[in-house]
């Protein structure tokens, strides 16, 4: 067993002399049965704009009030202890604003160990330990939580999760080994494992306490007077706590390991290989089976070490400020208050995307909507889509009934285009094509308002030659939405060279008030995300034309850790969508993209590929095999991987020479919002920083090392 008594743990102190501390104050409170119970309250001292975190000092400093409390306890002063947060604040885990303090090997043990050290006095005090958890609670929060003797939550609470895996690590004082002992493996596995890669879902109060985790909820109201109420009938015996979720024999050796396996293939099939922080924590619950709970903390060491030491931990955390901070100030944003005021919107188009616009304008701004398009039909058919998706919402318990009537009479539509002459914005969702969406913002000029803002929804094409013959350019706004609408969080708004300051402000505004990040970047081809999946996709579709099998080119970049291959990408995307984009790209860049006949054929097929039962992509279908040519020399996947990685290092370099956006954090912001691409690699340019492609093409990192990993 670790002593974690005798360990020093005065450099790991030293090394972060600037920490926030989150106080230990102590109160005595009366319990109505008699005696005292000692109240533990965090609070940093900064209102409600910091909450409270974690770091080495603020454990050191409770690592001496819980001695004191034991010493208390001894003579007999208090009969239990109990700790809560400031006001509807409990505690957000560790300060992950000073995480590279810890990214030492040394360092990241000792913050393991000093974690373990400390949470695990509040099980052997001497008097019962109960953790009020009264407002968000994540990561180490919630290990504090389960490391007390007995729980409640406040049924308002903000959040509560493990959210370690998404950041790159585990629950690493406690979480990964008590989670799957109180409340079976399989819950476990869904709150820190799945939870994390869903984008980070969090877990509402009332769902948290059903699932086990705490032993009793309260309102906001009355919920720290109620649950000392609470802790004072435990004490006399008067409330049992039974806790029903408790692993029993057959679990533990029947459906234990099913859960696992069943797990681990899921990973597989999902995210694939290269991200280490999901298998690290599945071997954790695996080995809780044992409940045995210090063998459990000496895994958690071990596994918090290597992971924080890691490369991944502080790319997670660099892509993990790109979404927390650069997202929120847009690099080059005009000053908000030049921005328009949209109060109804215009949507040209009645189709799929079209569809997703409205609905997404009308839920989010809450001002009217109305669509067009070629005929009646069509709009008919648009507005019954729409209020069909709203009936969905409704029935899954997103939108309450007069919400959703409302938004339903928000929308209309109408083939009469004099309709949109009071619209302050209007956006186009018809073919991507150059000359139709010429025409169609042609058509419609001279019937808007001259403040009137036009946006175009291309994935690729020219904003400025789009925007050719309008009266008004400077009022043509790029707006490029990702598919599906409502899901994917990136706009890239595009600012072509007549745009003006009004019109760039008033695009950041609506984006933000969508509930999107936007990134501005300048008007050349395929924007960001699509010009870089357009290289992806070419050396993909280069590979099989020169004879590569299909599952080994879409095998072979799985050390990227991109959530799908290149070829199930393409089919997510469309074929004939991927085909012209790889053309618009061939035709801007005719030296640097690759053009590939077999894509534009495997676009005229019905289903060109055959999946598994999990969706993934196993091989070209029979239909696709017959239609295609090609040649007779197979790469192996070390040089397709190598080639996309050199091919994405040369075109990134480019487009920061050309101004495409202000810097490699912003490319990365594009590719995990808009691509998906993960968080353990930082983006892109981090991960080609680390294995060398960088380097290979140009004279500099994009990155200092840290940021990119150790090599």
């Amino acid at each position: 067993m670790t002593d974690y008594g005798s360990i020093d743990f005065a450099p790991l102190l030293a090394a972060d002399p600037d920490e926030v501390v989150s106080h230990s104050y102590v109160r005595d409170v009366a319990l109505p049965s008699g005696g005292t119970l000692a109240l533990i309250t965090l609070d940093n001292g900064r209102d409600h704009t910091r909450p409270n975190t974690l770091g080495p000092r603020t454990l050191d400093e409770l690592n001496g009030v819980l001695d004191g409390l034991t010493g208390r306890a001894a003579h007999g002063e208090i009969r239990a202890v109990a700790i809560t947060g400031k006001p509807f604040i409990f505690a957000a885990g560790a300060d992950l604003s000073r995480v590279s303090t810890l990214a030492t090997e040394s360092n990241a043990r000792l913050m393991a160990q000093l974690g373990h050290h400390v949470l695990g006095k509040l099980g052997s005090i001497g008097v019962p330990s109960f953790a009020f958890v009264n407002g968000l609670a994540l990561g180490g929060a919630m290990e504090i939580a389960l490391n007390s003797d007995y729980r409640t939550v406040d049924a308002s609470a903000a959040a509560l999760a493990f959210p370690e895996v998404f950041l790159g690590i585990i629950p690493g004082w406690g979480g990964a080994s008590i989670v799957p002992n109180l409340i079976g493996i399989e819950r476990a596995i869904e709150i820190i494992v799945s939870n994390p890669l869903k984008n980070n879902r969090m877990m509402k109060p009332q769902q948290a306490h059903d699932m086990g985790l705490f032993d009793e909820i309260f309102g906001a109201a009355r919920f720290l007077e109620q649950s000392i109420l609470w802790a004072d009938h435990v004490l006399t015996g008067d409330v049992q706590v039974k806790r029903a979720h408790v692993p029993g024999k057959i679990e533990r050796t029947v459906k234990w390991p099913a859960a696992i396996k069943i797990a681990r293939e899921t990973l597989q099939s999902r995210i694939g290989p290269a991200p280490r922080a999901p298998y690290v924590a599945l071997d954790l619950l695996e080995a809780a089976r044992d409940n045995d709970r210090a063998a459990g903390f000496r895994r958690e060491d071990d596994a918090l070490t290597e992971l924080i030491s890691g490369d991944q931990f502080p790319a997670s955390i660099y892509a993990f400020d790109l979404v927390q901070k650069r997202a929120k100030r847009p690099a080059g944003a005009p000053d908000k208050d030049l921005a328009r005021k949209v109060q109804k919107v215009g949507v040209i188009g009645a189709g799929l995307m079209a569809s997703q616009f409205a609905l997404l304008f009308a839920r989010k701004l809450r001002v009217p909507v109305v669509i067009t398009d070629l005929d009646q039909a069509r709009v008919d058919a648009g507005i019954a889509h729409i209020r069909g998706e709203i009936e969905k919402m409704h029935e899954k318990g997103r939108l309450s009934r007069d919400a959703a009537n409302q938004v339903t009479a928000l929308v209309t539509g109408t083939t009469d285009r004099k309709q949109f002459a009071d619209c302050d914005w209007v956006i186009e969702a018809v073919f991507e094509e150059l000359g139709v969406k010429q025409q169609v913002f042609g058509e419609f000029e001279p019937i808007l308002r001259e403040d009137a803002i036009l946006a175009t929804n291309t994935s690729s094409l020219s904003v400025d030659e789009i925007g050719a013959h309008l009266a008004h350019p400077e009022r043509l706004v790029g707006f490029h939405f990702f598919n599906p609408v409502a899901v994917m969080p990136l706009i890239e708004v595009v600012q072509a060279a007549r745009t003006d300051d009004e019109t760039l402000a008033t695009a950041m505004t609506t984006a933000k008030q969508l509930g999107k990040s936007a990134v501005i970047t300048a008007d050349r081809p395929g924007f960001v995300v699509n010009r870089l999946l357009a290289k992806v996709m070419g050396e993909a579709a280069r590979a099989l034309d020169e004879g590569t099998p299909l599952p080994v080119v879409e095998r072979a970049l799985g050390p990227i850790g991109l959530p799908m291959g290149p070829f199930e990408l393409i089919d997510l995307v469309g074929w004939k969508v991927a085909a012209h984009v790889q053309d618009t790209m061939v035709g801007a860049f005719p030296d640097r993209f690759y053009a590939s006949e077999n894509l534009h054929a495997l676009a005229e097929i019905a289903e060109p590929l055959d999946k598994n039962r999990h969706g993934k992509v196993t091989d070209l279908s029979k239909a696709a095999r017959k239609r295609i040519r090609v040649g007779k020399r197979a790469a192996a996947p070390e040089e397709i991987l190598h080639r996309v990685e050199d091919e994405l290092a040369r075109e990134i370099s480019i487009m920061l020479d050309e101004g495409v956006v202000a810097a490699a954090e912003d490319i990365d912001l594009c590719l995990i919002l808009g691509a998906g691409f993960p968080f353990q690699a930082g983006g892109a340019t981090p991960y080609l920083d680390r294995v060398g492609a960088t380097r290979r093409v140009r004279d500099a990192d994009f990155h200092e090392p840290r940021i990119a990993g150790a090599r």
